[in-house]
C-alpha cells in the first residue's frame, strides 16, 4: 500500500515507521521545517523504545511542496489546530480515489477533511498508543512491540474492502486494530479519556501512574466523565463504553498499560506549543452549552490549563513579566 503521513511528530512517525516494517511503501509529508531539516539531516528518523536502543530507520521525508505522488491512503496526524493548513498545503496530491485516515485526539479534523474527501473515503479512530517526540526527528515508541491498540471507524459507518485491507495492515504493524462501526461513540470514549488524563497530568506535571496512584482520583475522574456522558447523551452519541466501564479503562490504562507516560499535551506544554485543549475538554463543553447544559469541570479545566501555557510562555521568555 502507498502511505503519506502527513505529520512527522510522535504518533505520524509510529504509524509510518511501524507500517514501513510491515512492507508498506510509505513516504512522511512534514509541514513542520525544524522537524523536516532533521530527518533530511539524519537521512531518517532515530527510534527508541523506552527510552533503550536508540537506532536510525532510514525514511523519506519530503515538504508539502516537494510532493506529487498520489497516495492509496493518507494518513493525518497534525495537531487539530493545524488540521485545516496541512490539508490544504497537501491537497494537491490527493487523488479521487485516495483515503483519509486520521487518529487525532480531539475531535474537529474530520470536519476539514470533509472539504477534500468524500465521507466514503475518510476513516476516523483513536490511537490508544503511548509516544514520545523526545526532539525532530527523534521518537521513543513507549511499551514493548505490539503493545497499545487503535480503534478505526469509518464516517459512514459502512467498512468497504479498503477498509478491511486497511485493518489487516494496521495488523501486520502490530497496532491491533479493531474495527468499530460506531463513529461519534468511538471517538467520544477517546476524548472523555484525553479529558481527564491529558489535561490533569499537564496541569500537575505528572505521569498517569502517579494521577490515578492519587486517593481522590476516582472520584475526579467520575465527575470529568459524568459531565461529558451528560454532554455527549444530549447530542444522540451512543456510547460503546458505560461511565462505569470508562472510568475503569482510564484507570487500567493509567496504573497497568502507561504508568510512567506523560500524555502529549504535556509535551506541548513543556517545549512552549499550544496545547489541543479546545478540541477536548473545550469540545465537551461547546456541545453542553449547545444543549443548555453546564460542564463546569471542564469548563474550568480548559481556563487553567490556558493559564498555564501562559506561565509556561512567560517562563520560556527571558523579556517577559514574571509573576
Amino acid at each position: 500500500m502507498k502511505i503519506a503521513v502527513i505529520g512527522a511528530g510522535a504518533m505520524g512517525l509510529r504509524y509510518g515507521v511501524l507500517l514501513q516494517e510491515a512492507g508498506n511503501d510509505v513516504d512522511f509529508v512534514e509541514p513542520w521545517d525544524p522537524s523536516y531539516q532533521a530527518i533530511k539531516r539524519q537521512g531518517g528518523v532515530l527510534v527508541s523504545r523506552d527510552h533503550k536502543n536508540q537506532h536510525l530507520v532510514p525514511v523519506r521525508v519530503f515538504s508539502p511542496a516537494e510532493y506529487h505522488q498520489i497516495p492509496d491512503l493518507v494518513i493525518l496526524f497534525v495537531k487539530q489546530m493545524q488540521s485545516e493548513e496541512a490539508m490544504s498545503a497537501c491537497s494537491h496530491f490527493i487523488g479521487e480515489d485516495t483515503y483519509v485516515l486520521t487518529n487525532q485526539n480531539g475531535i474537529g479534523s474530520v470536519d476539514i477533511i470533509k472539504k477534500y474527501v468524500p465521507d466514503q473515503h475518510i476513516i476516523a479512530g483513536v490511537a490508544l498508543i503511548a509516544t514520545v517526540l523526545d526532539a525532530p526527528g527523534k521518537v521513543d515508541f513507549m511499551g514493548a512491540k505490539r503493545a497499545g491498540h487503535t480503534h478505526l471507524v469509518n464516517v459512514t459507518e459502512k467498512p468497504d474492502p479498503f477498509t478491511h485491507q486497511i485493518v489487516r495492515e494496521f495488523e501486520k504493524a502490530g497496532m491491533n486494530p479493531t474495527l468499530q462501526t460506531n463513529y461519534m461513540g468511538t471517538l467520544w470514549g477517546k476524548l472523555l479519556m484525553n479529558s481527564v488524563i491529558n489535561t490533569l497530568c499537564t496541569l500537575m506535571d505528572i505521569t498517569m501512574g502517579q494521577y490515578v496512584s492519587y486517593s481522590g482520583a476516582a472520584q475526579l475522574t467520575r465527575r470529568l466523565i459524568d459531565e461529558g456522558y451528560q454532554a455527549a447523551r444530549a447530542d444522540g452519541v451512543q456510547m460503546l463504553q458505560s461511565p462505569e466501564e470508562m472510568a475503569q479503562i482510564i484507570e487500567h490504562e493509567s496504573s497497568q498499560v502507561n504508568p510512567l507516560h506523560r500524555p502529549s499535551m504535556y509535551q506541548d506544554m513543556v517545549n512552549h506549543r499550544p496545547t489541543e485543549v479546545d478540541y477536548i475538554n473545550g469540545y465537551i463543553v461547546k456541545v453542553a452549552k449547545k444543549h443548555h447544559l453546564r460542564a463546569e469541570s471542564h469548563e474550568l479545566l480548559v481556563d487553567l490549563l490556558h493559564l498555564a501555557e501562559q506561565a509556561q510562555q512567560l517562563k520560556g521568555d527571558p523579556g517577559g513579566e514574571k509573576v
